[in-house]
């Protein structure tokens, strides 16, 4: 691991005197998707088309290459974002998003899934699944479909890798995960060992988070928190997370239950990033190195 650049240590400092000092849980959700949006980038890279879906059970946009060597071979991601499953968007991630379409040559469909407190747990898992079964009926080969999510929308791939295994769905090719939530009880130590060193959460941020989202449902039921699923038979995934983060335990955790059973798993640890660092890939050469490493097993899994 490398000590984090300037860069990172100031958006860092900047997340401490902003987002963490802040009780994120008082919020109307309103005002944070708002303010969320409003991060993302206002135009879309050069070389980036977006296409915008709604089928009523399906909504989201694509972001594609403009140019393509090979379209009907190369890879498309299902990317499904964080933001607690109350808050975040297609517009907030497009950054992240549009960066794994260039860098991967790769389709990208970003999933805009019904959030808390409106639509509580299980509407985004129902909507994830909805979205691939909508992907294979276009004839998409599921060979080279990838899942990938960052902070809850991690969790929210591991949960559609779950509701795929029990639904008995042709499997993706695999999972790229940042940061991921993975266990809504909220029992990982890294939740109070790293309450000073984490830049963008305190653990009351957490814990309410989670009682928003589940609205009174078992935390350990597994598509809530895939931590305590059936882990079983599922496709190669990478798992990037920060030794810094509170949820550090939910990755570390994530993958020991990985390896323990024979599933193909790597995991990147990085030296004091912020919680979820890919979203400031137009600010931190961290999240450009992360998007890099993700193409590069996205083009190894899908053999593109």
């Amino acid at each position: 691991m490398s000590l984090p650049s300037l860069r990172a240590w100031l958006v860092s400092l900047h997340l401490k005197r902003t987002v963490k000092s802040k009780p994120l849980q008082d919020y109307d959700v309103r005002v944070l998707r708002e303010q969320t949006d409003a991060v993302g980038p206002k135009r879309l890279p050069k070389g980036v088309i977006a296409e915008s879906v709604n089928t009523g059970q399906v909504k989201g946009v694509w972001h594609k290459p403009k140019k393509r060597s090979d379209e009907n071979n190369a890879p498309v991601i299902l990317f499904m974002h964080g933001g607690g499953y109350a808050f975040g968007s297609s517009k907030s991630h497009a950054g992240l998003t549009c960066a794994l379409a260039l860098e991967c040559n790769a389709s990208v469909f970003s999933l805009d899934y019904r959030m808390a407190p409106e639509a509580p747990f299980p509407a985004a898992v129902d909507d994830a699944v909805s979205t691939y079964c909508w992907l294979l009926a276009q004839r998409i080969n599921p060979e080279r479909i990838v899942l990938s999510g960052d902070s809850a929308g991690g969790g929210l791939a591991l949960a559609l890798l779950l509701s795929i295994k029990e639904q008995d769905l042709p499997m993706p090719a695999g999972a790229v995960l940042y940061s991921p939530w993975t266990d809504l009880t909220v029992t990982g130590g890294s939740i109070e060992s790293n309450q000073k060193s984490e830049a963008m959460f305190q653990k009351i941020h957490i814990t309410e988070g989670a009682k928003r989202y589940l609205n009174g449902a078992d935390p350990k039921t597994p598509t809530a928190s895939p931590l305590y699923g059936d882990l079983a038979g599922l496709p190669p995934m990478i798992i990037f997370v920060s030794n810094s983060e509170v949820l550090r335990d939910d990755s570390i955790r994530l993958h020991e239950r990985l390896i323990d059973l024979n599933v193909d798993a790597d995991m990147i640890v990085e030296e004091g990033l912020p919680h979820d660092w890919p979203v400031f890939v137009g600010s931190l050469p961290e999240a450009r190195r992360t998007i890099s490493q993700s193409a590069a097993f996205i083009k190894k899994i899908t053999g593109t």
